[in-house]
């Protein structure tokens, strides 16, 4: 119980705490980086967001229902 009540203050606080400033772009030797070409070129036709979520939501195939999830074989009687 106490370990939820930290989790919900720690979303709360995190939630209302203002984002960090963003630093400069700093141009040393005027070669962009691949983040400043990504920037620079929004023409990428795949969506990475939603296939990251479509791989997060696959991971709950994972997940066991219960604890007896295993084979078990019948009995012939």
């Amino acid at each position: 119980m106490r370990t939820k009540l930290m989790v919900a203050a720690l979303l709360m606080v995190s939630a209302t705490s203002t984002p960090a400033l963003a630093q400069k772009a700093q141009d040393k030797g005027g070669i962009p980086t691949e983040t400043q070409q990504r920037m620079a070129h929004q023409d990428d036709p795949l969506p990475w967001d939603l296939l990251g979520l479509f791989g997060l939501i696959g991971l709950f195939g994972l997940r066991t229902s219960h604890p007896d999830d295993s084979y078990h074989p019948s009995n012939l009687d």
